[in-house]
């Protein structure tokens, strides 16, 4: 099962300069994204998450936790040390998280 962490704590690992996974649909990532996430769509995440460094956390963040827990867990299986930020892009603009617009990862 994916472990997930909270806004704030999501918060100070992205500050850190956390690796962050957005899993939603190229749609959804252009019109807002957590600034430095980089965009693994969740039917991608099985194919591509061997590229994924083993030896540091990997926040997966979606629009509001539901895709993120299966891509955490598909990763977690896979070695990677995962965690599905709870409450998604949606939680992280409600409290006033940066987002950006865009196709690239656009770091803070």
């Amino acid at each position: 099962m994916a472990r997930e962490v909270d806004l704030e704590t999501f918060a100070v690992a992205w500050a850190d300069g956390g690796l962050i996974v957005d899993v939603r649909e190229p749609g959804e990532y252009l019109v807002g994204h957590v600034p430095g996430a980089r965009l693994i769509p969740l039917a991608d995440v099985v194919a591509r998450a061997g590229g994924l460094p083993a030896d540091r956390p990997v926040y997966v963040i979606c629009a509001s936790g539901n895709r993120s827990r299966s891509a955490a867990d598909w990763m977690l299986a896979g070695g990677i040390d995962a965690y599905s930020v709870a409450g998604g892009t949606s939680g992280w603009a409600r409290r006033g998280g940066p987002l950006v617009t865009g196709p690239h990862e656009n770091a803070a």
